[in-house]
């Protein structure tokens, strides 16, 4: 059970980025989730977990059609049901069992391109001691190719909070927000 405080949905506000992320922290930033997206896409998993905090939570909540008076209730919260509610202890499991070769859902391997856009820092914060944490929003889309013809999209946006670990950065907490309420999927085996 995770018991760090839940993520929030930045705001949905105009301005384009914090005040305090200049443009080279966020160059950085975006370097660092591209960097991320191509160690995905080439199922370097292993490395992949190199980039996670050892206390991450990576939670993707459910999306509910809701009415317009109701937005803030469209996604699940901590505590309710969710797609991925996890930990590094769980994502080191899910790695083990992909790398096994006898993964049901992937064997033989699917073909994955993860688009990362839009990327803005939301909030930059630093203690005394000089450890960086920074929120950052953006959006993805990753394209899911299995066998001859099985075709997944996932489309939607990320709140991630990145913390800098010496010269790179670690993903502290990520929520994947799909732009879905249905899963069309026959499984649910990427990593976003």
């Amino acid at each position: 059970m995770q018991t760090t405080a839940p993520i929030q949905a930045a705001p949905q506000d105009a301005t384009p980025s914090h005040p305090d992320a200049d443009p080279r922290l966020w160059w950085e930033v975006q370097q660092f989730l591209h960097y991320e997206a191509d160690v995905l896409d080439s199922r370097d998993f292993d490395t992949w977990l190199t980039l996670l905090d050892e206390s991450i939570v990576y939670r993707m909540p459910l999306a509910r059609n809701v009415r317009r008076d109701a937005m803030a209730a469209e996604y699940t919260g901590p505590g309710e049901a969710a797609w991925f509610d996890e930990g590094i202890e769980t994502l080191r499991q899910r790695v083990a069992q992909i790398n096994t070769g006898i993964h049901w859902a992937e064997e033989p391997a699917s073909r994955i391109s993860h688009l990362v856009t839009n990327v803005r820092i939301t909030r930059v914060d630093g203690d005394a001691a000089g450890v960086q944490q920074v929120a950052v929003r953006s959006r993805f889309l990753v394209y899911q190719n299995r066998l001859q013809g099985e075709v997944s999209l996932f489309v939607g946006k990320r709140n991630d909070v990145l913390r800098r670990d010496g010269a790179s950065w670690k993903i502290l907490s990520r929520e994947i927000l799909l732009d879905q309420n249905v899963l069309l999927s026959k499984a649910l085996t990427t990593f976003f």
